[in-house]
């Protein structure tokens, strides 16, 4: 039995059917399968239709969460509450193809993967700006962290084993393409080609993905915080180079000018500034791990694809 897992976000429009589309491919495949999904704090319809649907067809199980909570967190919520030997996450807009479902749980049942990772071979409709900024944090992303996350995406089957090793992660900030990859386990990478949108458009905004890019690399490592070594050694050389500047220009009987002034208090300033924001940033992701919070709040259950608890 495999668990479909669909984090949903105003998509009432198209889910019912987006859905029906996924159950039929699998049930062409004969693949034993439910599906669970997550309504993180959708403002239109998509409750009603997800309820339609869990009222509709048995194997279709539905989580409503008492807010927006973010894509992270609905994800926890499901990957938390499902019940089968293995999951398959994928986005509810289709954009993930469910063609390549049969080929993940074959690569499990037969090839004995544990993770059969959804390797974007490209980037889809893409404006050349998003892809740029994609493969700058990917980029960060492994020079901070050693992993590559650039050749993986929130495509990919989990098999129970690997599923129960993520869950021993307690942590409430969390990147589920990063610890995804930390658990390790037997991993395949398969590649797919990005769809396009079953329809409707993406949520994501310029500053929301910027968000989500810091949120990820502050909750997956402690790196960054050596930037501002790294600036305390560039203030101190940048010290010494105008130390020497100033000597020279004194015993040559030179005055240094105003503007040196200026641009050296304003250089400082915004070291100072950079550094304190990093550190500012894992304060803050301290002080909300410390306060204990659960992670998401579910409001409504309906279905049984629930693991039990």
């Amino acid at each position: 039995m495999i668990t479909v897992i669909m984090p949903v976000y105003n998509e009432g429009e198209f889910i019912y059917q987006n859905v029906l589309t996924v159950d039929n491919i699998l049930t062409e495949a004969n693949i034993d399968h439910q599906f669970l999904l997550v309504d993180d704090g959708s403002k239109d319809n998509s409750w009603e239709e997800m309820s339609r649907l869990a009222d509709d067809y048995s194997q279709v199980s539905v989580i409503r969460l008492s807010r927006n909570f973010g894509k992270e967190l609905a994800l926890c919520a499901a990957l938390e509450n499902a019940s089968g030997d293995a999951v398959v996450v994928m986005d509810s807009d289709l954009q993930h193809p469910p063609e390549c479902i049969p080929e993940m749980v074959r690569l499990w049942q037969e090839e004995g993967y544990d993770v059969v990772e959804g390797v974007k071979a490209d980037r889809g409709k893409e404006s050349l700006g998003g892809k740029i900024a994609a493969m700058t944090f990917y980029k960060m992303f492994k020079k901070s962290t050693k992993i590559d996350i650039g050749v993986a995406s929130d495509f990919k089957l989990m098999n129970r084993a690997s599923l129960e090793a993520w869950k021993q992660m307690p942590e409430r900030n969390t990147f589920f393409r990063g610890l995804s990859a930390w658990v390790g386990f037997n991993r395949y990478a398969m590649p797919f080609e990005v769809a396009e949108r079953a329809g409707g458009e993406t949520k994501w905004t310029f500053k929301s993905l910027v968000r989500l890019a810091v949120n990820s690399i502050t909750a997956y490592t402690a790196a960054p915080l050596l930037l501002v070594f790294w600036i305390g050694m560039l203030m101190l050389f940048a010290s010494v180079v105008l130390g020497i500047q100033t000597l020279v220009n004194f015993f040559m009987g030179s005055v240094g000018g105003f503007p040196t002034v200026i641009l050296l208090q304003l250089f400082i300033g915004s070291c100072i500034m950079i550094s304190l924001s990093i550190i500012g940033l894992y304060i803050s992701k301290i002080y909300e791990e410390v306060k204990g919070r659960p992670r998401y709040l579910i409001s409504k259950k309906k279905g049984n694809a629930f693991i039990e608890k």
